[in-house]
């Protein structure tokens, strides 16, 4: 593979979920407690996503904690091609990453859509975590996605080779990319984070999972009440605007759970973590504290 780091640590390769293989940026601090927790950085699910979206936290934490950021199957540095994309599927994926890392029971923090397939892994899966994080959840709107059997009927169609290969050349050209993420930022978008995603979308099979995603087959219907609120460990929401994502579930969440608190990052368009870094790095430590 050709793509270069999105991340300056060494890589690690796990296999997951019946043989695919990830692979894992991981910190390597010259001084820290043994018993001191693991930190996971999850990045989101996109046409062009990969572990430089959690750069900013890894940075920060990574002389202090060890910390793992991969990139999940179908992205980055990790497998990509003819896998079983399928929340169950990313789901069993971090289940799996979760079980092989070393020390105590993680604090984990998932990006968006991310979010919604850590929540099946403790659902379903049950792996030791200490804490959750999710920043910029997706399943908390109003509006639903549709079945994942509709988002399946859409890909067939999508898959036609001279379509798919068009669409997906518009989808990632450097001026769609640079549309797109414009929309995450209030202000200017950090130039690195554009020329990371143009580069990840020009690796062979690269529009695999994307178009998973792209057809609404990775979300899950009702993730309020079937994912979000059986959570078992504490859990903090990190959110202020985006412009693909409602929110207006949130207030429904903190009244059937209170093991979830919120804090919003403002004012921010769903990368709080690369648009006011300082401010999300207080935020995880003040709630790590308090759940310790």
């Amino acid at each position: 593979m050709s793509l270069e780091k999105a991340i300056g640590a060494e890589i690690h390769r796990f296999t997951v979920a019946g043989g695919a293989q990830l692979s894992c940026y991981r910190s390597q601090p010259e001084l820290v407690d043994p018993d001191a927790r693991p930190l996971v950085l999850l990045h989101s699910i996109n046409a062009a996503p990969s572990a430089i979206e959690m750069k900013p936290l890894f940075d920060h934490f990574a002389g202090s904690r060890v910390v793992y950021a991969p990139d999940l199957p179908g992205f980055g540095q990790s497998q990509r091609g003819d896998l079983p994309y399928s929340p169950d599927f990313y789901a069993e994926v971090i289940s799996d990453f979760l079980g092989q890392i070393d020390g105590p029971a993680p604090d984990v923090v998932a990006l968006s859509l991310t979010g919604e397939f850590t929540a099946r892994a403790l659902r379903d899966n049950s792996p030791e975590i200490h804490s959750l994080t999710l920043i910029s959840p997706t399943g908390l709107g109003r509006n639903q996605p549709p079945s994942a059997e509709a988002g399946a009927r859409i890909n067939r169609i999508l898959n036609i080779g001279w379509l798919s290969r068009g669409l997906w050349r518009a989808l990632v050209s450097r001026r769609s990319i640079q549309y797109f993420l414009n929309k995450a930022f209030y202000g200017p978008v950090p130039k690195a984070l554009v020329d990371y995603a143009v580069a990840t979308t020009r690796e062979p099979e690269a529009a695999r999972a994307p178009f998973a995603f792209l057809t609404m087959q990775l979300f899950t219907t009702d993730a309020l009440t079937l994912l979000y609120q059986p959570l078992r460990v504490p859990t903090l929401l990190l959110y202020d605007q985006d412009p693909n994502i409602g929110f207006e579930c949130v207030p429904e969440l903190l009244e059937s759970n209170d093991l979830v608190s919120v804090q919003k990052i403002v004012p921010t368009c769903g990368l709080p973590q690369w648009e006011r870094p300082e401010e999300t790095v207080e935020a995880l430590i003040r709630f790590w504290g308090e759940s310790a």
